[in-house]
């Protein structure tokens, strides 16, 4: 069997920046083993594959080279923008994944992509674990958590970018990754992610996680649409704007590799 395959850098409208995301279209799902050793071999923080149904929704999953992921918003960003290349007539799409329901896409006339997100905003937690803070050479100013991560947060833009991880203490507060998070200085605010029990160790953009950062940082900064950029060394920008019960992040796409 040949599959088609495309290599798609999200968040980004320059080649190299972003996140890379690999997309592999199918007709019929794959075995969980074979999807898995293809992601493995792609090494990439996501690959993601999808089949359309007989009522025009496209059923999503997304694999690590580690582990199959529950929630992935580079990576759908990434297939959309391989659906909306091929169905050039179409600017409405939508995904369906297990754990987070429906997630309806849209491409305006400039490019840029939106997503709909389900609203995960993080709550205080009473106990932080050793773990987390000898994982992370500066420490928070607070901790909470959402059902991804958990998020420590800081004074400046500055000290999120000089944080050196720890990443085998990390490691171990798997399932959760650990978000770092401040307000920016030309952004509303900035992150970085950390994964090292579920797919690596800095992921470059993560779209997913902006799902409960958005929400977070629409309450400190009382407002609503807000810019993000992820300060990772390839870095990313998301757009982000929060309403009552969904989050919509939006960001641009480049194709790598076809």
């Amino acid at each position: 069997m040949q599959l088609k395959m495309y290599q798609i850098d999200a968040f980004t409208n320059e080649i190299f920046k972003g996140n890379p995301a690999a997309v592999v279209p199918l007709e019929t799902w794959l075995s969980d083993e074979n999807m898995q050793s293809i992601a493995m071999e792609n090494n990439l923080s996501e690959t993601a594959f999808f089949v359309l149904d007989s009522n025009g929704i496209y059923h999503i999953r997304w694999f690590s080279p580690v582990k199959e992921i529950d929630f992935c918003g580079h990576a759908t960003l990434a297939s959309a923008y391989v659906i909306f290349e091929a169905r050039e007539t179409i600017s409405r799409i939508v995904f369906f994944a297990k754990a987070v329901g429906e997630l309806t896409v849209i491409k305006s006339g400039s490019g840029v992509i939106e997503m709909s997100f389900p609203k995960r905003e993080p709550a205080n937690i009473s106990y932080i674990p050793k773990e987390l803070l000898e994982g992370l050479s500066l420490k928070p100013a607070e901790v909470l958590r959402n059902q991804q991560a958990y998020f420590a947060l800081y004074e400046t833009e500055e000290q999120v970018r000089s944080v050196v991880p720890a990443l085998q203490k990390l490691a171990a507060l798997g399932p959760f990754d650990v978000v770092i998070t401040a307000p920016g200085i030309e952004h509303d605010f900035v992150s970085r992610y950390f994964w090292p029990a579920n797919g690596g160790n800095e992921d470059p953009v993560t779209g997913s996680i902006h799902a409960g950062l958005a929400p977070f940082w629409a309450k400190r900064l009382s407002k609503n649409d807000l810019v993000a950029q992820q300060a990772s060394t390839r870095s990313g920008t998301l757009y982000c704007r929060v309403t009552d019960d969904r989050v919509y992040v939006s960001g641009y796409a480049k194709k790598y590799l076809l």
